[in-house]
């Protein structure tokens, strides 16, 4: 009989409440109480032994424990046992002597703790009650407890050990009795331990690919290894008097300690266990030695000897101890194995506040010279974490150890700063600080920390460390870093910590201006930001110590930390300070809440000039962020009213909320709705703003902006909601008027808020507006609910209308959008929804089902999500059932006529009854399908339907299914169907080419003669092709053609009739159907996935209950079904998703309980793997397509791997796979490749998938060498795969490129990190290196490229070394540099370049001199026979890249010595390689680029004297050359190779001297000199010279124009001769040259153009003017030409309006004017490319004052109100950056148009759009032409779509297209912008009152509007049922066309009446 009930936890808890005796600490998840269970056998001993007679106390105690035994509440059975356990403690010997019945109670209360589990807090009352006794008893209490527990541990059985384990440990865990029993049976509980470890050993071999069991076994081990330990360490007096007084070695005891070492050795040295068990099975082997041997100086020599696994050490140790740990002194042992045992020594040796021994100071020293030999050793990252971990572990111990009073000198010594073992310490840190694991970079933080500690004990400036020489070269090294460095942070704020932030501004006072620099970049954000909190808050601290005042000191810690802030928050980009507000401003704040007064106030004098550049957030901006942080971080108090009309003006916030950048509305928003209380009451202040915000901000484009968007809002909800309940619970108490207008205030806010979101459901409303709106109202539902009568009564606001347009977001083409609105339908009031009136859900129902047999693949999901929401319907089975009548199918679904009186929920009654009914038409499909693929694809494709089910299937929950058997039914037979719709299409998805399989040619001729191709390559799925082509031959066509084609149904002409009676013919294209094909194999795969992973399986160990619906032989089932899939399809969309569906399997396989599942992973990659490496070309594996789905499928196989587990399958399956990607020994043939190719393919998925992650470091070497061997390859497919892994490796070890610059810094890694992290690439790269550099010799003429030195380049060109590893080139990168230098003699010139730049990173910058002087000192002094020019090329290139990279370096140190660094002496004799003497123009170039720099830049290594010298030279080398002084006509020849770089290269020196840096070259009568030079250079015969120096130029003038403007002088420091540009823009015929000449004339201020000179005439304003528009009609083929002639046209357009009054214009003026007019309006189209948009906005934007607004209407009423459309056009494009540049037109409005109220500057889009609308109707009244503009007006409102009213025929075409292209413009809504026309208009009639309009103006549009309104019937009414659903497209133009022409007639109507 079981007495086992369980009651709730709070009973329990109010127990504790009462019951002061027992104590215990509740933690988050409170423990279970259960009644003791007992079977009837055992409670009827115990209570026949509880029955025997004693004396009144004993009999007592007895009846209470057998109470407490019957009961069945664990409550009560708790407070029994205490009262018991009361009664102990007052027996008293006299009185109650030793009897059988006290003996039986003992016993019992002994019984019942050795029964009860250990989380159970029974048990405490029961340790509680034995512990009681008084000391009287305790003997015989210790006998009872020790008899229990040693009848336990006496039995053989292993289910009870984790549970004996426990129970041991309960003994140890603050129970006196419990110890005792444990010493006294300390013999048995180590033989009990001892025996579980070596099961566990034993039991893990055979658990191998079980990872469920693997897991539960780990943790039973590493609990057994824990307990253990305790008993040793609470057992050291047994021990050590046991070890003393046993003469020999023979004792049980012995015997016990020896046995649990040997277990814990086997622990270590088997890599199948994992870290942790290891880890503690390390401290377990030190804690039992120190326990044997005691405390004296043996122990540290023994742990000495098995760390450096050296047996002589051990020698002191006893013999059986040798003997156990005989596995720790093989030196075969496994690397990690002297980790954990140094991690043991750590954590089990005792260090602190000690003076330690001198053999306890050696340990300390050895442990980390044998962690750093692990460095280069261990692979996993996660050794690696443990390598850090233990490391920083011993730092600490080494502090604790030197921080006694007298630190011993070994010590000091060893651990001073600069001393080789903190120098190799360091150099680990360096080479770990950017590990990709957080925790690795964490722990090399806190080591550097205990370093410095270290120091500071051990060196003579304890008490002034900023005067230690030691601790201020390590500052200024690190200071001297790349910033990208992420470990340089940490360790600079350690610094900080050490020495005070005043120190490190001393040496770097501008290091807060950088590190906000650093801001904008999110990775290095985080580690920014915390280094300048350290930094201002030591400097706060510093400052407050030295000014004792209160606040002499906040100015000057403001101006180091406040004004840089705020400089960076107005002028930088908005996307570079996103950072600054998330991780800084709320630190700096929180750090000095009064410092938000001076931020506000220096924010507002700040002067308008800092609206900062375009793309900045200006003083606005920042004021927003600055008050949202502080709203946010409690620092700013909203006092009701008075913030916002004290602190921040209401104007400044409504602007703030319009603004046109994102980041300024979003942190005005953040101020208005987040606050520090979330009870804090809404002022209406607020309300007003967020009704202002709303309606102009829910169209935005960008995902970031929506996200923030909806995350403030909802914050505001949760503000209303939980102030609301506040305000309720107030005015339940009292009713207060004032409260009760805020809760009224609350509900009108509320009520509108809602309105306008529902208003947002319009035919053709974006879909980021839907998106936006649906997140909203889902929070609204959320928080508040859709209800009806109380609280807001929000059900109220929602009619029918409203939602009936959520209903129509079902058919929106965003999934999103879809998911959102079926979720929202489920929440809105059903009488709203209608859902319950049976026409409807079954009109709805009949939708569904058309749509999921659509061939328009997004159909199937509207379908799905429309079954969805009518699963939940309690009429949905009438309503099929009725669809299912109309279909005249004979076969029903069972779950329509069977009864129902089931106790199944109508969910799953109903869902069984769709799946069912769907599963019937799908096996008519399918039959069909069998027939005629062809005729399935166009009618009926199958994947519709399919998704249906699966879409249906997920709402179910599978856990609680009632009808089993008939699911049973369902699935076994979805599961049959799938097998079978697979076989129909898997022969074009498994093709050779799927894409292209059916022939499209109608005509028989040639439909016969691609038959007979087909039939021709029919054995398509092998891979022939790596032997040979097949070739056609004539005698094969006729018996092939009697040969019954398998694809049969594939290869059909395009027309075919589909059988049906009346003989209707269908189009079906290759397109269609190869998506028929693959959606289907996608859709099967899906659900086939979804079976295996939601449906319970039928397995006895998991359902004993019998509940399963799936059974084991399905799932394998499926399983080999994928594995046909994924190793044969050739279509991507078909492997891809039947991955997915893989996944799913596979995972459900892991967590299944059955063991046969559980193995099949490693068994189908065994069987994989095997496959593989036997495939020859005949094999059905595919080899082109990188491998197809093979690779697919080991992903899904591995990655069910659990990542904590030993990763067994990865080992396994990279050790075959590289085996199998290096190339063999006997040669690549053709066919023995195919292995190696799949091998090299699968790699790269593996290097790819991020679910493998850090597990996959450890196999990096090894595929870098075979992707780089793989390039030796003869055969083509090898090589190509191997440049796939390269890449794909490049990746994975420097990471995802992290901006445009190949080369950035942030993609590379220092020298020393990258060997330390893959040291097994050190030698392959040095030889494979040298084996190539030996190849290459130009000097003999011929060209031998070795295959892999590209590659090798790559690599090494990926390295630098840091300067953190000093002056020692580390891990000996020295011998790379003379290889690299050699391969720069290549014959082949990339491979010089490669070359070049490889070198740059093997040099440390203070050797960078000293190396280009070594290099230039090989070059030849003079011209001789037999010069080698690859080798110049080579050397010249090779000193360039240093010179560059050199002078590129910020932190450069500044050589003490000049001489040092003067490379002088060995250029001047080779000066002769730049002059005419060198034949080679390649070279000449070359040196003349190095000349370029060496001149052109400062400071470079070379002395001043001898710079200005070189510079006279150059000069000269200059004017001598062929660019300035040519001889002859044909001195220059473009035939000879290098001749443009040549000239392009004397053109880079020229500019340097006339226009980049003239200040350098001190020239003789130097202005003249520099016009005739540029001159020569704009007139140079060829283009590359002239481009680039037009291009100089106009850097040089954009980058002057602001300082010229300042200082009011000419842009360039000489006079630029203005006629030749101007004559070259008139000449010039290079488009490109063209381009730039006039965007250096548009920079240029117009006054210095005109008069315009060509040569020696001068041409008017005008005829300029028709030069350039004829240039812009014909130059329509080059954006940038078009772009920059349209700039420059309409400055003198504006130029041309501003000087001449309209009535002198002439009349070839105004034609110009109307030509420009028209080509602006041109450049405006939808369809212009995105640049010509940006420029047309730009050049609108600049005539608003001039052209678009002035009152003399220079263009005319036509124009101009043309050209205001164009505007209006632009600022609904797609594009962002067009609508935001046009939208700047704002900000020119003349000051008398700005109407009061209108907020003025820089606003978004939706905010101009509104106001540019509202703008012209003013113009229009103040021009006087109201009526001549209404007509025009009406005419945009009307718009230009017209509707084709033969709507038949349109359809009928559109069948073709399977994806329908909609509208371009995403984001523009056409019903929107006419609803806002017609309100201006109605306004602007009610203002005008009867505008002068004639009726013979009206007829026109009026004839339109009738057309279109007839048009907009027509085509309606052709629609099918429901349009919205079946025809969305369709039905949302023409609802669009007749709101539209409503609109219109509405206005027409006004006009003619008035």
């Amino acid at each position: 009989m079981n007495y086992t009930v369980e009651t709730s936890v709070e009973l329990f808890h109010r127990y504790l409440l009462c019951n002061k005796d027992l104590v215990m600490v509740v933690k988050k998840k409170a423990p279970k109480v259960e009644a003791v269970a007992l079977d009837g056998v055992q409670l009827k001993s115990l209570t026949d032994s509880l029955s025997v007679e004693g004396d009144s106390r004993s009999t007592e105690l007895a009846r209470v424990l057998k109470d407490s035994l019957s009961s069945s509440d664990p409550v009560e059975q708790i407070q029994l046992i205490s009262k018991a356990g009361f009664l102990l403690e007052q027996l008293k010997e006299d009185e109650s002597p030793m009897g059988p019945l006290l003996q039986a109670c003992l016993s019992t209360l002994a019984f019942l703790f050795t029964t009860l589990p250990a989380k159970n807090p029974l048990k405490r009352a029961v340790a509680s009650a034995l512990g009681s006794g008084p000391d009287w008893l305790q003997e015989q209490t210790v006998g009872c407890l020790s008899e229990s527990l040693s009848s336990c541990l006496s039995s053989t059985s292993t289910d009870h050990c984790s549970h004996l384990t426990n129970s041991i440990t309960s003994c140890l865990d603050g129970f006196k009795i419990g110890e005792k029993c444990v010493h006294r049976l300390l013999t048995e509980v180590l033989q009990f331990f001892q025996r579980i470890l070596n099961s566990n050993v034993e039991q893990n071999r055979d658990l191998c690919g079980r990872h469920v069991a693997q897991a539960q076994l780990m943790q039973s081990c590493l609990a057994a290894v824990k307990a253990s330990m305790l008993v040793v360490q609470r057992s050291q007096e047994p021990i050590s008097t046991a070890v003393l007084s046993a003469s020999d070695d023979q004792s049980d005891l012995h015997q016990a300690l020896s046995g649990l070492l040997s277990c814990y050795t086997c622990i270590l040295t088997d890599e199948e266990f994992v870290q942790t068990v290891q880890s503690t099975a390390g401290m377990a082997v030190v804690l039992l030695i120190r326990s044997i041997m005691g405390n004296g100086d043996d122990v540290p020599v023994i742990v000495a000897g098995l760390l450096w696994c050296s047996v002589d050490a051990g020698s002191i140790a006893p013999q059986w101890l040798r003997q156990s740990c005989a596995g720790l002194y093989e030196s075969s042992r496994p690397a990690a194995v002297a980790l954990y045992l140094s991690h043991g020594a750590l954590a089990m040796l005792s260090w602190r506040g000690k003076t330690l021994g001198p053999q306890a100071e050696k340990l300390l020293l050895l442990i980390p010279e044998v962690l750093l030999s692990l460095d280069t050793r261990v692979k996993e990252s996660s050794t690696v974490m443990v390598v850090a971990r233990v490391l920083t572990l011993w730092s600490g111990a080494a502090v604790d150890c030197v921080q006694v009073d007298t630190c011993p000198p070994l010590l000091r010594s060893s651990l001073i700063g600069g001393s080789s073992l903190i120098a190799r310490l360091h150099h680990h840190i360096y080479a770990h600080w950017e590990h990709p694991l957080d925790g690795v970079r964490h722990q090399t933080c806190s080591m550097f920390q205990n370093l410095l500690t270290l120091h500071q004990h051990c060196s003579e400036h304890k008490f002034d460390p900023t005067g230690d020489p030691y601790i201020t070269q390590l500052t200024q090294d690190l200071l001297t870093l790349e910033w990208h460095t992420k470990g340089k942070y940490g360790t600079l704020g350690c610094l900080v910590e050490h020495l005070g932030a005043e120190y490190l501004l001393k040496l770097d006072d501008g290091l807060p201006s950088r590190l906000l620099g650093l801001m904008g970049d999110q990775t290095m954000a985080p580690y920014a930001s915390d280094l300048l909190e350290k930094l201002f808050v030591s400097h706060k601290a510093q400052l407050c110590e030295r000014f004792r005042d209160e606040d002499a000191w906040i100015d000057g810690w403001h101006e180091v930390w406040v004004r840089p802030l705020l400089k960076v928050l107005c002028t930088a980009r908005l996307d570079q300070t996103t950072y600054i507000l998330d991780y800084f401003l709320p630190k700096l704040l929180r750090c000095n809440p009064s410092s938000l007064s001076h931020m506000v106030q220096a924010l507002q004098e700040m002067s308008a000039c800092t609206e900062g550049s375009a793309g900045s957030r200006g003083a606005l901006g920042a004021l927003m962020t600055c008050l949202r942080a502080a709203r946010s971080q409690g620092v700013l108090k909203s006092v009701e009213e008075e913030l916002w009309d004290g602190l921040v003006p209401l104007p400044l916030m409504q602007q703030a909320l319009v603004h046109k950048h994102d980041q300024v509305r979003m942190d005005a928003l953040g101020l208005v709705c987040e606050s520090h209380r979330s009870t804090e009451t809404l002022s209406r202040q607020e309300i007003e703003l967020i009704r202002h915000f709303l309606p102009f901000n829910l169209n935005s484009q960008s995902p970031g902006v929506r996200q923030q968007t909806v995350s403030l809002l909802k914050k505001l909800l949760c503000r209303v909601k939980d102030s609301a309940q506040l305000l309720q619970k107030k005015l339940d108490q009292h009713h207060n008027h004032k409260d009760q207008q805020v809760f009224n205030m609350y509900q009108e806010f509320l009520h509108w808020f809602c309105e306008t979101l529902f208003q947002v459901f319009h035919p053709g409303a974006s879909f980021s507006r839907c998106l936006m709106a649906l997140h909203l109202l889902g929070l609204i539902a959320e928080h508040f609910t859709f209800n009806t009568g109380c609280g807001f009564a929000l059900g109220e606001s929602v009619s029918f209308s409203h939602a009936q347009a959520v209903l129509c977001c079902l058919a929106n083409n965003f999934l999103e959008v879809k998911q959102l609105a079926c979720n929202l339908l489920q929440k809105l009031p059903p009488a709203a929804v209608r859902l319950q009136e049976p026409e409807r859900l079954q009109s709805l129902l009949q939708v569904a089902l058309d749509l999921s047999t659509s061939t328009k693949p997004f159909d199937s999901v509207t379908a799905a999500h429309l079954l969805n929401l009518l699963l939940h319907q309690p009429g949905l089975k009438d309503a099929l059932l009725s669809c299912v009548q109309k279909q005249h199918i004979p076969v029903q679904p069972p779950a329509l006529i069977q009864s129902q009186t089931s106790e199944a929920s109508s969910l799953e009654q109903n869902t069984l009854a769709v799946v069912q009914w769907l599963m019937v038409c799908l096996k008519e499909e399918v039959l069909k399908a069998e027939s005629s693929l062809l005729q399935a694809s166009a009618s009926y494709p199958l994947y519709g339907r399919v998704h249906c089910i699966t879409a249906v299937l997920q709402q179910l929950n599978t856990g609680s299914l009632v009808l089993l058997s008939e699911w049973r039914a369902v699935v076994s037979e979805l599961i049959g169907l799938c097998y079978r719709m697979s076989d129909v299409v898997s022969p074009v998805v498994q093709s050779s080419s799927p894409e292209g399989l059916i022939p499209m040619d109608t005509e028989s001729e040639t439909s016969a003669g691609l038959q007979k191709i087909l039939q021709e390559i029919q054995p398509r799925d092998t891979n022939d092709f790596f032997t040979s082509a097949r070739e056609l031959d004539p005698s094969e066509s006729d018996c092939n053609s009697e040969q019954k084609e398998p694809e049969n149904a594939v290869h059909k002409t395009q027309s075919c009739n589909s059988g049906g009676g009346d003989g209707e013919a269908y189009r079906v294209t290759a397109q269609m159907v190869l998506v028929c094909c693959w959606r289907t194999m996608k859709e099967v795969s899906m659900l086939l996935g979804h079976l295996c992973q939601s449906m319970p399986l039928h397995c006895p160990l998991t359902h004993a209950d019998g509940r399963g619906v799936v059974t084991e032989d399905q799932v394998q089932g499926v399983g080999k079904y994928f594995r046909e899939q994924l190793l044969q399809s050739r279509h991507r969309g078909a492997f891809e998703l039947a991955y997915v569906g893989f996944v799913r399997v596979t995972e459900m396989l892991c967590r299944s309980g059955s063991a046969t599942l559980q193995q099949l992973p490693a068994h189908w990659l065994k069987e994989v793997l095997e496959e593989v490496k036997s495939s020859d070309p005949s094999s059905k594996l595919c080899a082109t397509r990188r491998s197809a789905g093979i690779p697919f499928y080991i992903q899904a196989l591995l990655s069910s791997e659990p990542k904590s587990s030993s990763c067994g399958l990865l080992k396994m399956t990279m050790s075959s796979l590289t085996a199998l990607a290096m190339p063999t020994n006997d040669g690549d043939t053709e066919s023995s490749s195919v292995p190696q190719v799949h091998a090299l393919n699968i790699l790269r998925a593996l290097y790819r998938d991020t679910r493998l992650g850090e597990n996959i470091v450890p196999f990096v070497s090894e595929g870098m060498q075979a992707a780089i061997l793989g390039f030796t390859s003869p055969v083509w497919a090898v090589r190509n795969s191997s440049t796939l892994l390269f890449s794909t490796l490049i990746t994975r070890i420097f990471g995802v490129k992290k901006g445009k610059d190949e080369h950035s810094k942030k993609n590379r890694m220092t020298g020393r990190e990258f060997f330390t992290r893959f040291p097994a690439l050190y030698p392959f790269l040095l030889s494979q290196l040298q084996e190539a550099a030996a190849s290459v010799n130009s000097d003999s003429g011929q060209v031998k490229l070795h295959p892999s030195l590209f590659l090798l380049l790559l690599v090494l060109g990926r390295l630098y070394p840091s300067p953190m590893d000093g002056s020692s080139s580390p891990l000996g990168l020295a011998p790379f540099m003379p290889l690299i230098i050699r391969c720069g003699r290549s014959a082949v010139y990339r491979t010089r370049e490669m070359a070049a730049r490889a070198l740059v990173p093997f040099v440390l910058v203070t050797q960078v001199p000293s190396t280009i002087q070594t290099l230039l000192e090989e070059l030849p002094q003079e011209p001789g026979p037999g010069l080698q020019q690859n080798h110049i090329h080579g050397t010249l290139l090779q000193v360039l890249s240093l010179l560059r990279s050199y002078l590129a370096d910020t932190h450069r140190p500044q050589s003490a010595n000049e001489q040092d660094c003067d490379t002088s002496s060995a250029l001047f004799p080779r000066l002769w390689l730049a002059t005419r003497q060198n034949p080679c123009l390649v070279t000449r170039g070359a040196f003349l680029d190095l000349l370029g720099c060496l001149c052109g830049c400062l400071p470079v290594p070379v002395s001043e004297s001898q710079l200005k010298k070189l510079r006279e030279e150059t000069l000269q080398i200059l004017m001598a050359s062929e660019l300035v002084a040519p001889q002859g006509p044909h001195d220059m020849n473009l035939l000879v190779p290098g001749a443009t770089q040549y000239l392009q290269s004397l053109a880079r020196i020229a500019v340097s001297v006339c226009v980049e840096s003239p200040h350098l070259w001190d020239c003789p009568e130097s202005a003249g000199l520099q016009r005739d030079l540029l001159e020569r250079l704009l007139r140079c015969p060829y283009y590359e010279v002239r481009l680039f120096a037009l291009d100089q130029l106009l850097g040089r003038l954009q980058k002057t124009k602001e300082e010229s403007q300042r200082r009011a002088q000419g842009p360039l420091p000489f006079d630029l001769s203005v006629s030749s540009l101007t004559s070259l823009a008139l000449r010039e015929t290079y488009p490109g040259c063209q381009a730039k000449v006039l965007q250096v004339l548009a920079v240029l201020p117009l006054a210095s153009l005109l008069p315009w000179r060509d040569g020696m005439t001068s041409l008017s304003c005008l005829e300029v003017l028709e030069h350039l528009l004829t240039l812009l009609e014909t130059s329509t083929h080059s954006v940038e030409l078009y772009c920059a002639a349209l700039s420059l046209t309409s400055s003198l357009v504006l130029h041309l309006a501003e000087s001449t009054p309209q009535q002198d214009l002439s009349e070839a003026a105004v034609v110009s004017l109307s030509r420009w007019g028209a080509l602006v309006m041109q450049g405006c189209a939808e369809d212009q490319p995105a640049e010509v948009k940006l420029k047309s906005a730009e050049v609108l934007v600049k005539a608003a004052p001039t052209l678009l607004t002035a009152p003399a209407l220079p263009l005319g009423i036509t124009h101009t109100v043309a050209l205001w459309k164009s505007l209006f056009t632009l600022l609904q494009d797609e594009d962002q950056d067009v609508r935001d540049r046009a939208a700047d037109f704002t900000c020119y409005i003349p000051a008398h148009l700005h109407n009061t109220g209108v907020s003025t500057g820089a606003v978004s889009p939706p905010v101009a759009l509104e106001m540019g609308v509202g703008l012209l109707c003013q113009l229009l009244q103040m021009w006087g032409q109201v009526a001549a503009g209404m007509v025009n007006l009406i005419q945009w409102l009307l718009g230009d779509e017209q509707l084709d009213t033969r709507s038949e025929e349109s359809l009928d075409l559109d069948e073709e297209f399977l994806f329908e292209k909609g509208d371009l413009n995403l984001w523009a809504e056409p019903l929107l912008w006419a609803r806002m026309l017609h309100g201006h208009l109605s306004a602007l009639l009610r203002v005008t009152y009867s505008p002068d309009v004639s009726a013979a103006e009206l007829d026109r549009p009026s004839a339109i509007a009738k057309s279109n309104a007839l048009a907009a019937q027509i085509s309606m009414k052709a629609l099918p049922a429901l349009p919205q659903f079946s025809a969305t497209i369709e039905y949302a133009k023409i609802s669009l066309l007749k709101e539209r022409t409503s609109l219109a007639q509405n206005l027409l109507d006004t006009l003619r009446s008035s």
